[in-house]
């Protein structure tokens, strides 16, 4: 059981480092002082591919915070 827990966590740890490492960085330059983060895009950001890897991201951080609860109490 702790094997195929370990298998699961080690598989989660990659996939979470792929999609972080997809993402775009996070810089508020200049835009947001003249409001053009106002665009298309920054509105409807769940529908884009941006919005998609931060949901990705968020359901891989709570599996890993499960999956490592899980591991502790089985060790």
């Amino acid at each position: 059981m702790a094997t195929a827990f370990t298998v699961i966590f080690v598989i989660i740890c990659i996939a979470l480092t792929i999609v972080v490492l997809l993402q775009e960085g996070k810089s508020a330059g200049l835009g947001v002082v003249n409001g053009s983060s106002d665009t298309y895009w920054g509105k409807n950001k769940g529908r884009s591919v941006e919005g998609t890897l931060e949901k990705i991201t968020r359901v891989l951080v709570i599996l890993f915070l499960v999956i490592a609860l899980v591991l502790n109490i089985i060790a």
